[in-house]
């Protein structure tokens, strides 16, 4: 997604948002966090830096963090690739990051600066967040319930993780649910009967109408399901 022209600042911009916060910052305090890697701003063509608000807010991040809790660049490096994986960095050093993305009606809703970021969680941290084992993290990888993303899971895994957690406490296995996975897939299916008409359209009208679709289908699908199930429970009882 392409940004207009003025959500960039220029390094003097920045300097001058920072100053009142922060009176001791300057420009070539800018410049070396930069070439440490703690911001990574864009260049005009004729090579001048182009600064966005995401790019301001991990500044004031990065000062704040010095100047408060005189944390050395490499803790608020670790901190900060903790906030852009989705995780709230651990306030006890060697602890795990804990993820920061809660779920509300299935919706997980970003907390902090980086308003795009993705959950990304390690193997050890999506154990730790989500108390599976490792043994039943194997197995339900080997059933496709859950599927590693290059190097990291992401929030999806760690909702499949969490309800398998919960439920293998009632003696529910791994096994058991795989027929969950074949029932999800025959619905991802009819949502995308649905909705691939839609995408093939030109516009981002019709984009936006294929997503609003898909959606609403993705809810109904779930009250759906959940009322099969209720309905079901409902006859054994009787």
């Amino acid at each position: 997604m392409s940004v207009p022209a003025r959500a960039y600042l220029s390094i003097g911009e920045v300097l001058s948002k920072l100053r009142t916060e922060f009176s001791d910052i300057t420009i070539s305090k800018i410049r070396f966090l930069e070439s440490e890697g703690l911001i990574e701003p864009q260049r005009t063509p004729s090579g001048y830096r182009k600064f966005t608000n995401i790019d301001l807010e991990r500044l004031r991040y990065v000062l704040a963090a010095q100047r408060d809790q005189y944390l050395p660049l490499r803790v608020i490096k670790e901190n900060l690739d903790a906030l852009d994986r989705g995780l709230t960095p651990s306030l006890s050093p060697g602890s795990p990051a804990a993820p920061r993305l809660a779920t509300v009606d299935g919706e997980f809703a970003p907390s902090n600066f980086v308003h795009d970021s993705q959950l990304r969680l390690s193997k050890e941290e999506l154990l730790e967040s989500s108390g599976l084992l490792e043994a039943q993290l194997t197995q339900i990888e080997s059933f496709g319930l859950i599927e590693i993303k290059g190097r990291y899971y992401d929030a999806d895994a760690l909702a499949v993780a969490r309800a398998v957690a919960e439920m293998s406490s009632f003696g529910i296995e791994a096994r058991h649910l795989r027929s969950f996975k074949t029932a999800a897939d025959r619905e991802v299916g009819l949502v995308e009967q649905v909705i691939t008409p839609l995408l093939r359209q030109k516009g981002t009208e019709a984009q936006a109408r294929a997503e609003e679709v898909q959606r609403e289908l993705a809810s109904l699908s779930i009250r759906l399901h959940a009322a099969l199930v209720a309905s079901g429970l409902h006859r054994s009882k009787s």
